[in-house]
């Protein structure tokens, strides 16, 4: 199963929703490469313990050499450590670089699958217009799905790597351990003591780091929520620059930019003093593992039942035993945050998902497409705001084909709300919208939208500007009044910040007549046109495309010379009355 959205993660432990967040990429089309990379980087993982166990061995050789001044076995043994150390860099090396590119190839699944459960079934602007339990979509794609991929295979390959080697070290820490008696008694003779030891030490270290550590991860989880706040709300101040400069709002942009960013510094100031706890005492535990087994195994020195060497293998296999054991100890920082990130990216998988089952539960505005209809029918159609609010409705009217109509009523009545209805993006309300089969619909707002990229690919949008001739695409740039951008048209820049709002509405204009949609649905489509120039465009709407049908939402009285129909929405106490006459 490749579709994630099909996925439930209710009810699921942290381990169960991050295997079911996992899955899907292991068994999908990337299988055989991501199987092929992590068999490579598990190998090469294993091979380091394999290292690591020649030199533990070494280090008994070596200091054994220094004690007994053996010259020859002294030199011999520093270049078989330089030949070890070499090839443990190397290996290192290799290791890190087929790790990343795992983790690169299962991020670009993710996202693609993530971005189309998102885009798919218009269930982005879902979660706009209505609270699914998920915010800051763009932290989920771009900053979460990176940091699942990369915790997930370094915890996990961490996991595996201390597994293996507190089963080699075991064995090795066991032999070398030798008993020891115990004064209980007539005595107790433990084997293998340094054994229990180190898990003894291991125990006692995790159960205290967690105590120490607790907070860690809902700290991390609303760091990451205040820092997108905090994030958006400066996006927001440049995309409006202009708006906030003309209100001179700069104050109050400060004053709300600083208030997102003390959420951000308060519990930044938590995470410090949780974070210096848990530092202090992960610090101190590995450094009192460094002198603790050399202490616990020197009095069988001194009684001169080991060789000097044994001591220092001793030690580097302790110190690899505890390391294993103590696994969550070092990496619980990781793991709070690991815990914070998928817990964020189940929160946008689940609202993805009901917004998903939303969509496709046939609930709402029903639009279904006739083969044979000539006309847009509304039937029986109530409106509604998201909470449940009546907004329109009911209403009953249709719209002819080449039948040029304007709609009309009062600001706030929702006259835009319908339009929104009608391409099928309204989901709140009740009734059916008739429309043709196959009518290509293309809908001109007040402020159009306008891609980042190339000018060439926001006059074509959406169709893509191959399609379209350069020349073509400077004809009707210079029909909508724009000469001054026909020599821009491989520039790429912000254009819905470059381009006036007068200049914006002339490029939808320019859109329409590149793309030729069968009906055009215009909502305040001029209103930052002078009068001369909404009449050239509309001119050219009904020259260039004799064959696609007009419906506007207008409060200028001249629009109306353009259309033959007019629908003027008319409150009651009943609701809205729909009162339709001829032009």
């Amino acid at each position: 199963m490749s579709d994630l959205s099909l996925i439930s993660l209710t009810g699921r432990s942290t381990l169960g929703k991050a295997w079911a967040l996992s899955k899907p990429f292991w068994s999908s089309e990337e299988r055989w490469v991501a199987r092929g990379l992590l068999g490579a980087v598990i190998g090469l993982a294993l091979f380091m313990v394999f290292l690591d166990v020649q030199i533990n061995s070494w280090y008994n050789n070596f200091y054994n050499a220094l004690q007994k001044k053996e010259v020859e076995d002294f030199w011999g043994l520093i270049g078989w450590f330089s030949m070890l150390a070499a090839i443990y860099i190397a290996v290192a090396g290799y290791n890190r670089y087929l790790n990343l590119a795992l983790q690169l190839r299962w991020r670009r699944w993710l996202t693609d699958k993530y971005l189309d459960g998102w885009l798919r079934d218009r269930v982005h602007y879902r979660l706009e217009l209505k609270s699914y339990g998920t915010d800051n979509v763009d932290q989920r794609i771009q900053e979460d799905l990176k940091e699942f991929a990369s915790l997930t295979l370094s915890l996990g390959l961490e996991l595996l790597s201390s597994v293996v080697t507190l089963i080699t070290f075991s064995r090795i820490l066991w032999m070398l351990s030798g008993p020891v008696t115990l004064p209980i008694g007539t005595g107790v003779v433990i084997q293998g003591y340094m054994m229990w030891v180190a898990l003894i030490y291991a125990v006692v270290g995790s159960w205290l780091t967690h105590k120490v550590g607790a907070a860690l991860t809902t700290l991390n989880f609303n760091q990451q929520r205040y820092e997108a706040n905090f994030r958006f709300n400066l996006v927001r101040v440049r995309e409006n620059a202009e708006s906030i400069a003309s209100y001179g709002g700069e104050n109050d942009e400060k004053r709300n930019l600083t208030g997102r960013f003390l959420d951000v510094w308060r519990n930044f100031r938590q995470l410090m003093v949780y974070s210096k706890r848990l530092t202090w005492f992960v610090t101190g535990y590995r450094q009192i593992a460094i002198i603790f087994p050399i202490m616990v195994v020197a009095p069988r020195y001194f009684a001169g039942k080991i060789e000097f060497g044994v001591i220092f293998q001793t030690s580097s296999a302790f110190g690899q035993v505890q390391g294993a054991l103590s696994w969550f100890v070092t990496a619980y920082s990781e793991i709070a945050q690991w815990r914070a990130t998928l817990a964020r990216l189940a929160s946008f998988h689940e609202a993805i998902q009901a917004a998903r089952l939303e969509a496709s539960s046939n609930q709402g505005i029903q639009r279904t497409q006739t083969s044979d209809a000539t006309a847009i029918a509304l039937r029986d159609m109530t409106i509604r705001l998201p909470d449940g609010q009546v907004l329109l409705g009911p209403i009953e009217t249709m719209i002819r084909r080449g039948q040029h109509t304007l709609v009309t009523g009062p600001s706030g009545i929702g006259k835009s709300t319908l339009f929104r209805a009608l391409s099928g993006i309204w989901p709140f309300g009740e009734g059916t919208i008739d429309v043709p089969a196959h009518a290509r619909m293309m809908f001109l707002p007040q402020r159009p939208y306008l891609p980042i990229g190339t000018l060439r690919d926001a006059v074509a949008y959406p169709a893509a500007s191959q399609g379209f001739r350069d020349e073509v695409i400077a004809e009707v740039l210079l029909d909508c009044g724009l000469p001054q951008l026909v020599a821009r048209l491989d520039e790429a820049e912000h254009w819905g910040q470059r381009l006036s709002v007068g200049e914006q509405q002339r490029v939808a204009f320019a859109r329409a007549l590149l793309n030729k949609p069968d009906w055009l649905f215009l909502d305040e489509a001029t209103a930052a046109l002078d009068a001369a120039m909404e009449q050239h465009l509309y001119g050219l709407l009904r020259e260039r495309l004799p064959g696609t049908t007009l419906v506007s939402i207008a409060h200028r009285q001249s629009v109306a010379q353009y259309h033959v129909h007019r629908i003027e929405l008319v409150p009651d106490s009943a609701g809205t009355r729909l009162v339709s006459s001829e032009i």
